[in-house]
């Protein structure tokens, strides 16, 4: 995929990096004023791992300018101003300490509880005096809270927010929320947290936010979907035999098993994360990029999604998961999945998509894998070597590569699997690519909802999985074992097999960046 031409080079593509980052400055020039953001749960490890970092960055970039924003930490620990910034001092790499001190200078932190109204009337008049403390001509105030806070408490912290921190109605301006994952644990917990939600706030207020819609790589699939010819008439069920999503971990659940048990894999990544990227795979064409007709054809495939049937589901647990004692002993918990989803529409009758997840696995990654069908009239005979796999690596290693039979170099007519590779650590090496969190922030400012998950569409999802869920959870389906550091339960990789997977043996992608030259 590379090539010798002027227009290829590292440098075209940091031009390109550039430009677009013009072009969503001159969209976002036309919003100023002051800007609180309020991080709810700012004691707590998302806040301090994420949400703060990925403030930082936007910091670093420019996006956040000092004279302009000024962020507010919210939780019940007994904390001051400068106790949080130490807090989180420790996750904030990459800058000078003049850079980082003029960072942690914007925080400012208020204690209080989250169902009661005298925290979050200090928390109004913390911000109210950042906002008339400053010059203001535009007289815009924004404010954006983000709820780093387990969902249960979100009515409560959500009525607080309606009943006393909303932007002033004498300015101009928003008041945006932004909610974490899980959104409820079925279709009925889900339409409830959203009804009580949607009491609260309108649509265009709230930003479900998924974290994998962040990403570099998930963000790149409509440009390849609908920028390149190439793909055009392939990305069907003429020429793609199955996809598969993927995601695996090569760490159990460390500690954290008593929370895990009350979600399992399916809950916790399946139902969201996966999801969201299978929508990207399987839509049809938008309108246009506005975030609503994004949306809409996501529900679009969603709704095509036929009911999962149980041969066409294995669920695991490994070897050692219940040692944990804050795990029953009776647990019947997935830390492994494999679900088979089938499309109803003229796109992909008969195409299986296989969404995988599992914990305690032999490898971390997350990628893409579009197998397409066998050439006809094999006239190499090589067929047992592969098939052509479009694999798009999510992470780590962020790459996108086509495995392709080629003649093997020599005097003999003898084939071999290789590949078209693009390898962004390779393409991009001056390039920084940012984390999900601080573009989601970003978006969120603007006021761009296109990554973020929809009312319908969250009822959608939990549409297909809640049946499948309810049965798990009533043991109607068993985990089977599976052992610590292997590929999963045996059971799945049959399961692929018979929904028409053909393995590669003999091939493996390495990156090229830890290639030898």
């Amino acid at each position: 995929m590379s090539g010798g031409s002027s227009e290829s080079s590292p440098l075209s593509g940091q031009n390109s990096f550039s430009s677009l980052s013009s072009f969503k400055d001159l969209e976002l020039s036309s919003e100023s004023g002051c800007l609180s953001i309020v991080v709810l749960g700012a004691s707590g490890d998302l806040a301090k791992k994420k949400t703060f970092p990925a403030l930082f960055h936007l910091f670093q970039q420019g996006f956040l300018q000092a004279g302009e924003v000024h962020i507010f930490g919210y939780a019940r620990s007994n904390l001051s101003d400068d106790g949080l910034r130490e807090r989180i001092r420790g996750y904030l790499n990459g800058a000078s300490d003049e850079h980082l001190s003029q960072f942690l200078q914007l925080i400012k932190y208020v204690s209080g509880s989250y169902d009661s109204g005298e925290g979050f009337e200090l928390l109004n008049n913390t911000i109210s005096d950042y906002e008339t403390s400053k010059n203001n001509e535009s007289g815009s105030y924004r404010r954006l809270f983000y709820l780093a806070l387990p969902p249960s408490v979100y009515p409560s912290v959500c009525k607080m927010i309606r009943s006393y921190c909303m932007n002033p109605s004498s300015h101009t301006g928003w008041t945006r929320v932004i909610v974490e994952k899980p959104f409820g644990k079925d279709l009925d917990s889900s339409e409830k947290l959203s009804a009580e939600l949607g009491k609260l706030f309108e649509e265009d207020q709230l930003y479900r936010i998924d974290h994998y819609l962040g990403k570099e790589l998930v963000q790149n699939l409509l440009v390849l979907r609908f920028a390149n010819r190439l793909f055009l008439p392939l990305w069907n069920h003429d020429n793609i035999a199955n996809v598969q999503i993927v995601f695996k971990e090569d760490f159990g659940t460390e500690g954290r098993g008593g929370y895990f048990d009350q979600y399992g894999i399916i809950r916790d990544i399946i139902q969201n994360h996966l999801l969201q990227v299978f929508c990207l795979v399987a839509m049809e064409k938008p309108v246009s990029l506005k975030p609503e007709h994004i949306r809409d054809e996501k529900v679009k495939v969603l709704q095509s999604v036929e009911p999962i049937q149980h041969e066409e589901v294995v669920i695991g647990q490994y070897d050692g998961y219940k040692d944990d004692p804050t795990v029953p002993d009776e647990s019947n918990t997935p830390t492994y999945a494999s679900v088979v989803l089938r499309v109803h529409n003229e796109r992909w009758e008969g195409v299986p998509f296989i969404l995988k997840a599992g914990k305690a696995l032999n490898s971390r990654k997350a990628e893409i894998r579009v197998q397409f069908k066998d050439a006809p009239g094999d006239i190499f005979r090589c067929k047992k070597q592969g098939r052509n796999e479009f694999v798009i690596r999510l992470q780590p290693s962020e790459a996108m590569y086509m495995k392709l039979t080629v003649k093997k170099p020599g005097l003999e007519m003898a084939t071999e699997q290789s590949e078209l590779d693009l390898s962004y650590g390779m393409r991009y090496q001056d390039v920084k690519i940012p984390e999900a969190y601080e573009r989601l922030i970003l978006d969120t400012i603007r006021g761009d909802q296109q990554h973020f998950v929809r009312r319908d569409e969250l009822r959608a999802a939990w549409e297909i999985f809640t049946p499948l869920l309810h049965d798990i959870d009533a043991g109607k389906l068993k985990s089977v074992s599976y052992k610590p550091g292997t590929r999963g339960p045996q059971e799945a990789d049959e399961m692929s097999r018979r929904m028409g997977y053909v393995q590669t043996h003999g091939y493996i992608w390495v990156p090229p960046i830890l290639a030898k030259f």
